[in-house]
């Protein structure tokens, strides 16, 4: 096995075992600060798959994370309050169950990835930045101004969402869940990258005029990675507001894209276990400098900008001694 991958395996089990011993010792606090960590993980996987593959470096990846959000509290809230969702031309009603809200989160966030995506692929480079910053702002402003779901006040979900023959209130049966989500994300996206699809993505990234002289058109690929990558971060979405029990506009701010990315750079670009190591420091400084100051975010992003400097490979890539030079900030990425 590499470096890299025992690097892999140990954030793995790390993610595992930490929560588990919190249980074990009565540590409630800590079990939930691991299925955060998990579930920003989830959200920076999807945007790797199109930063890291495709480089498209989206600055709006927060739209569907707040999606995924919105749809597991508006079904929650019909649910609670006994009303449907949809009177006509079918009658729906509203859901607690978690797989049909996962379903709804997934397939929200998608067709947006879709039709946004399908306008925002036409542009490069920071125009594409701009675009994708500016339909992340449109849901956002939506969402403050739409008062049947508590506009600028969010919306709370009074009662966790169901799982069939789990106690989701139980913290550490939800982190399972979280965790079981995370690692089926990665598989899949560890399997893209190694198909003919992930390939000639990545190679499109790397060089454009020659993947079209085979006969393969780039939009199409970045379109497709563009919308697996949407229904990714949108499964976070729908979780994240479980583990809060409440939704707001806040799920779709810039702050929120540009954390995300975060996650990803101070990980590693492209490397699969990158949003992982990522979520994960980025949680341990919140919480420890946090706890020290308010502008905890100045240390933040002066680890950022050596990462950036001087770590092109992220965290993972200088644990294990290796620089990428196919990281997305090289090779003529689309973004």
């Amino acid at each position: 096995m590499s470096r890299e991958g025992l690097i892999n395996t140990a954030l793995v089990f790390g993610l595992l075992l930490v929560p588990l011993w919190a249980h074990f010792s009565d540590e409630p606090y800590i079990v939930t600060l691991s299925t955060r960590v998990a579930i920003l993980a989830l959200a920076g996987v999807g945007l790797n798959l199109a930063l890291g593959l495709g480089g498209l470096v989206s600055l709006g990846h927060a739209m569907f994370f707040g999606i995924g959000g919105y749809a597991a509290g508006i079904l929650a809230s019909h649910a609670q309050s006994y009303t449907p969702l949809f009177e006509w031309p079918v009658v729906i009603e509203g859901t607690q169950f978690m797989p049909v809200i996962w379903l709804v989160a997934i397939v929200a966030s998608a067709l947006v990835a879709l039709l946004t995506g399908a306008l925002s692929l036409r542009t490069s480079g920071v125009y594409f930045i701009m675009i994708t910053l500016a339909f992340g702002q449109m849901f956002y402003y939506f969402t403050i101004s739409w008062p049947a779901y508590g506009g600028e006040d969010g919306l709370s979900i009074y009662v966790r969402d169901r799982f069939p023959g789990l106690n989701t209130l139980v913290p550490i049966q939800f982190f399972g869940l979280c965790f079981a989500a995370l690692m089926l994300a990665l598989v899949v996206v560890a399997r893209i990258a190694r198909s003919g699809f992930g390939l000639a993505l990545n190679a499109a990234r790397q060089n454009e005029a020659r993947v079209r002289a085979v006969g393969i058109e780039p939009y199409r690929l970045r379109l497709a990675a563009f919308v697996i990558s949407g229904a990714i971060t949108g499964l976070a979405g729908a979780l994240y507001a479980d583990l809060n029990r409440f939704v707001s506009p806040a799920m779709f701010s810039w702050q929120t894209s540009g954390e995300i990315m975060v996650f990803v750079i101070l990980g590693g670009v492209a490397r699969l276990f990158g949003p992982v190591a990522g979520a994960a420091l980025f949680i341990i400084l919140e919480e420890v400098l946090g706890g020290m100051s308010d502008y905890w975010h100045i240390w933040l992003g002066l680890l950022l900008l050596i990462v950036v400097l001087f770590a092109r490979g992220g965290l993972i890539g200088l644990i294990a001694g290796q620089a990428r030079r196919d990281s997305a900030g090289e090779g003529g990425g689309h973004g």
